[in-house]
């Protein structure tokens, strides 16, 4: 067993290459399946392009609200007391805000049938942006658990 605690290391993913944007490219890297960054970077670039035009905004733009709209404020995590386990509500790092969010999203175009990935995508971007959608909807359900739970609020110190 360590005798401290070390912080991990963060590696630095970079830039993606057309929007220049890490945020963008830890998306690109979160659709990737199998080791195909270049069929991801094409289908997040034409989903971003889609949306965009058709909310006539520009696509950075568009990424960056998608992902304000989805950030979680509070969630429920398991806690063990005294014999009996509790979810308690807790605040959400910035780091685990940005992966639920991107996560969701991806999830939500992945469960859609039908259309190609890049048009489900696009669409939840699209919705996402809005502030409707299954992204949304995971979203509001997690912060109702957070809520229905807050009663359990104060051992979050423990």
């Amino acid at each position: 067993m360590p005798r401290k605690k070390t912080k991990s290391l963060k590696r630095n993913i970079g830039v993606d290459s057309l929007y220049s944007s890490e945020l963008v490219a830890k998306f690109i890297n979160k659709v990737m399946l199998g080791g195909k960054k270049r069929l991801a970077e094409r289908l997040v670039y034409s989903a971003l392009d889609q949306a965009s035009k058709e909310l006539k905004v520009e696509p950075l733009d568009l990424f960056n609200q998608v992902l304000d709209n989805l950030y979680p404020e509070l969630e429920v995590r398991s806690k063990r007391i005294g014999g009996a386990n509790y979810q308690v509500p807790m605040e959400v790092r910035l780091e685990r805000k940005v992966h639920l969010a991107m996560i969701w999203t991806i999830n939500a175009a992945r469960s859609k049938s039908g259309n190609a990935f890049d048009q489900r995508l696009a669409r939840e971007f699209v919705d996402a942006y809005k502030g409707v959608g299954d992204a949304v909807k995971k979203k509001k359900d997690v912060l109702a658990a957070a809520e229905a739970n807050k009663a359990f609020a104060h051992f979050a110190r423990f």
